[in-house]
């Protein structure tokens, strides 16, 4: 009687015939860690400055509402107060939103800055590993076929 090939062996010695190299993913993984800690970082700064210019806005604003809201003596004064709250309000709008803008404009070109970087990384480091699994795969290669 013929004998059935034991497949979980031939199995076995094709995959021990081309080991895997597990460092390249931990690089990745790394690299990848890396550049998520400076992203968040970028995000996080970015959140903090623009709480910064909400928190100076409003309380301009208040400010400014609360010197609008005092009692005048003459009647024309309160059309004259609501003038001047609404032209104060428009230009500290200006300004505030300009510094969003500028907050804005920094991050795009930190996340840029960070990307290009990582992109740079990443590519050398698959670079690497490309030529380590060629390496690793024609060693492996001509150890079978001089058996």
């Amino acid at each position: 009687m013929t004998k059935t090939p034991d497949i979980a062996a031939m199995m076995k010695d094709v995959m021990g015939a081309f080991p895997v190299d597990t460092s390249a993913m931990n690089d990745a993984f790394k690299t990848t860690a890396s550049l998520n800690e400076k992203l968040s970082g970028v995000a996080l700064t970015a959140a903090e400055k623009s709480a910064e210019i909400s928190t100076k806005w409003q309380k301009d604003t208040l400010s400014k509402l609360t010197e609008m809201t005092k009692a005048k003596t003459e009647p024309a004064d309160y059309a004259k107060a609501m003038t001047d709250f609404t032209s104060s309000t428009a230009e500290v709008a200006a300004e505030h939103m300009a510094a969003f803008a500028e907050i804005a404009k920094k991050v795009q070109m930190d996340t840029v800055e960070l990307m290009m970087a990582a992109g740079k990384d990443m590519s050398e480091e698959a670079t690497a590993a490309v030529k380590k699994a060629t390496a690793d795969a024609t060693a492996a290669t001509k150890k079978a076929a001089a058996k």
